[in-house]
Parts: structure tokens; sequence; C-alpha cells
């Protein structure tokens, strides 16, 4: 035995020391048996609130083990962050339970397993799972947040304990069902440190079509926490850096999470096509939070200064109508130029073409009395299958109908894309699953107008250049270009 245990452990990656006993002498055994006896899959679960369940029925086994990384390929047979084995079945299920790991959509788990059966040790190698859905300890589908259970007893059997409620047009990301008014996400940014939002992630890159704004993303000094809010503040490039870097070569490859290999991710000052002279923040929570329907509610100060841009939006997760020109839409929950002259109008609703007339065709307005960034307002969205509602401090200011669909009105004004909103519903291109992005952007070539008063014209191709060398004229007006926000809540419809 021990010669045959010394010839499998040279010609694997096993790592002697990590594996358990009883998963060595198995490993053993497989040299003779392996083409005898498929081990039957493994069911992997992730459990809400925290949690992985890994099951397998038996069939006469006398042990089974699992082993398995998060987020990390095992490197052969190594015994991976989890190694257990498991030596009593329960009711017919052989079971491994982690109860303290706290996954999230979108983790793998990479995993090996085998059984020993009748003396002789089988193994089910390369194993992959994604996270996409969680359950509760009993298997059942979660609703949105705790499930609400039924605790009345059925013909025939003791207590269900089955999740119920009033089903939802809402639509989250992960959850098979979803209680009606229920919240589904809340962020009050009472964290310690940026490190700690766990909802959120921040962007990186040089933003570029359709609207190429004037800044690059970089979460360094651009956004924080600060007494339980949060704050994006934009800064000037040089400030940042030294004198003179906008002439020079600046790569963010190593954290970009835009396309790799692009201008998204590196660029390069010639003439005048310099780097982007603004750095600003934006976080999103593409990677955690996406949903479909809902009431979304922000609390938020908005920046004040020329050519600055609050984003408050809703951005589509896989662009199902296609990524350029706004074709698979954009939401806007709220915002107002920080132009002095600009600054008494909201604005909220749907983007779902670039350039105008239709670009601005659905957005509503709210003239103020005073300008919006002078204190905190909340914003309101309501998005619905069949439209979308604004408000601010619970006052309705705007709705947009679909009519018989937003491609009639889109065709009418020559929106080249228009055509594959057919495929979708009644309210497509914004039938899919959409994710929060909280930023502000700087300048641009789409939203704000050309005008006398403006240092650039949106043709131009020293657009950004021109816009640099007015910094005497709209620097000054920055004083107070962060935007704080002091809470997001989604609610189900």
């Amino acid at each position: 035995m021990l010669l045959v245990c010394s010839e499998l452990c040279l010609r694997t990656d096993v790592v002697m020391g990590k594996l358990t006993l009883f998963s060595f002498l198995a490993l053993c055994l497989l040299k003779t048996a392996y083409q005898a006896y498929q081990v039957p899959p493994a069911k992997l679960e992730a459990i809400y609130p925290k949690g992985l369940k890994v099951s397998v029925k038996d069939d006469g086994f006398s042990l089974f083990a699992f082993h398995g990384n998060l987020n990390q390929e095992m490197e052969g047979l190594e015994a991976g962050q989890w190694a257990r084995d498991i030596t009593k079945p329960k009711n017919g299920t052989w079971i491994f339970r982690d109860r303290n790991v706290e996954l999230k959509l979108g983790d793998k788990i990479y995993f090996w397993t085998y059984v020993i059966k009748n003396g002789l040790g089988y193994r089910q190698d390369n194993g992959e799972w994604t996270v996409t859905e969680f359950v509760t300890e009993d298997g059942l589908p979660v609703t949105n947040n705790m499930p609400i259970l039924d605790n009345r007893e059925s013909e025939g059997s003791s207590t269900t304990n089955r999740p119920i409620c009033a089903a939802s047009k809402t639509v989250v990301q992960g959850f098979s069902t979803v209680c009606q008014g229920n919240l589904i996400f809340s962020e009050d940014f009472d964290k310690a440190k940026l490190e700690d939002l766990k909802n959120w992630d921040p962007e990186i890159m040089f933003p570029r079509g359709p609207d190429y704004p004037f800044n690059a993303y970089h979460i360094d000094g651009t956004v924080s926490l600060d007494n339980g809010a949060l704050k994006i503040k934009p800064e000037l490039t040089e400030s940042h850096f030294h004198e003179g870097v906008l002439s020079e070569q600046w790569d963010l490859t190593n954290r970009c999470t835009g396309k790799l290999s692009t201008w998204e991710c590196s660029q390069s000052a010639s003439g005048a096509q310099i780097l982007p002279p603004v750095i600003t923040g934006k976080l999103t929570t593409k990677n955690h939070f996406n949903f479909k329907f809902g009431k979304i509610e922000i609390r938020a100060k908005l920046p004040a200064g020329s050519w600055l841009m609050p984003e408050i939006n809703l951005e589509p997760r896989d662009n199902v109508y296609g990524s350029e020109r706004y074709a698979s839409g954009l939401i806007r929950i709220a915002y107002a130029k920080g132009n002095p002259a600009f600054a008494k109008t909201l604005y909220g609703g749907p983007i779902l073409s670039d350039a105008e007339p239709y670009r601005s065709y659905h957005l509503k307005e709210k003239l103020g009395i005073e300008n919006w960034n002078k204190d905190f307002h909340i914003y309101t969205l309501i998005w619905k299958p069949d439209g979308i509602e604004m408000l601010v401090d619970g006052e309705t200011y705007g709705t947009v109908r679909p009519g018989d669909g937003f491609y009639s009105s889109a065709r009418d004004r020559a929106v080249p894309h228009a055509a594959g909103w057919l495929r979708g519903s009644l309210v497509a291109p914004l039938d899919q699953l959409f994710y929060i992005t909280l930023g502000v952007r700087v300048g641009g070539i789409h939203d704000f107008p050309d005008s006398p008063d403006k240092p650039w014209e949106n043709r131009s191709r020293k657009a950004l250049y021109k816009f640099w060398q007015n910094k005497d004229h709209w620097y000054p007006t920055w004083y107070s270009p962060e935007m704080i926000v002091d809470y997001v809540r989604v609610y189900a419809l």
C-alpha cells in the first residue's frame, strides 16, 4: 500500500501535509479503480445570508471528501481552501457545509471530490461552479432580503416554512423570488473605509464614447467616506501629479476596468490631444447588484461648478441591444448641470440615443427656486414595465410612457439602432437588468450644447484642449465641486 501511495504522489500534484488521512488513502485506491465508476456530480448551493452547502447523493459510499478554492483555480490535486472528509451521510445524502463564508453573485468555486465505494476510491476532477442565486438553509428559493416564512401546516405534512409574499414585478439578479414592496438594496455609507463598501466597485479608466467626457476615472484622492456619506470630488490632473503631465503618457492597465489594450486603459498625449485634465470618481454596483424595475431613492447634494455633471444613473448590465450610442439605454435618476446659469434646472429620465433630436426627447425637467446644488434633496425614480416616473422630495415632476413602444418615436427621429428594440418588450431597451452608478463627470461633447460662453465646440477635434486652455475661467467656479450621497435605497414594486 505504501508503495502504491508513493507512486501516486509522484504522478500527481498532491500536497502532502494538507490532505486529510482519509483523503490521501482514497487517492491511493484510485490507481486501480478510477475508470470503473463515475462519482455522482456534487450539488453546490450559496446559502443566504452566508454559507456554502455541497451535497452528493449516497450510493453506498463509506466516505465523501470535498476540496475547493474560492475564486482561485486549483493547482492539480491541492487540498484547497476547503479540505474536508465526511464520514457519515444524512438522510441518504453526503453533505459538506461552511456556515461562515459570505458568497457574492459571480463568485466562482473550483473544486474536486472523491468517494470510497466498496473499499475503492474514485475522484471527480476539475469542478467549477458560479454563484448565480441564493437559497435558504433548507434549499428553498430566497426572496429578496429575508424570506417571509409561512408556518401553516399543509395536509399530511408538518410546517412548510416556505417563503410567501405578494409577487413583485421587480427582478433582482441572484434571487428567484422578490417580495412586493420590500427593500432590496440599501447603502448608508456608514463604513470606516472604502474597502468596506462591499456592494460597490470603482471605475478606473479613461471614459470614451459616446460622450467623451474630459476626465479620467480614478479612485485615488477623488472618492472618500465622511461622516456616513460618500464624497466624490474632481481635481485637476496636474494637481494630483505634476505640472506638464498632460503632455505625457498615462497607463492604467494594471487596475483598469475598461477594455484592455484600448484608449480606455492607456493614453499618450500628442499635440492638442492631451491627457484628461481632470481626475474624478465613479462607483458602480455592476458586480454586486443588478435589477429590473423598481423604485430607487437617493439623497444627495449635487456638485457646483461650471461644466460639472453628476452621474446618478442606472446603466445596462449586458448591453443586449448594443453597446454603442446608448442603444441599450441609460436612465438618469437625476442631474443638474453645475454651471450657475443652468443649476436651477433638474432633469431625469431615459437617454436612448447619443445625439439630438432624440437624446433629450424623454428627459423631464423641473425648475427650482434655488440651484439644486445648494442643499441635499431626495431624488426618486420609479421604473415600471410600462414607463418611468421621476420625483424630487416626494413630488412628481415627470413621467415617461413608451406608448406603443419607444421604437415608434425613435424611428420617426432617424435613430439607427431603434429597430433592435422590436426584439424586446413594450419598454425596450429598458427591459433588462441595470446597475447603479454614482459619479461626477466633466464636460464632454453632448451634455452641453454649443454657445458663445462655452470654450469648446462639440464637433471640434480640439475640444479637450480648448476646454483646458479656458481653465482660468471655469476652475474658479468650482467652489463646491464634490457630489455627496447620504444613502441609496431600492424597493421592489
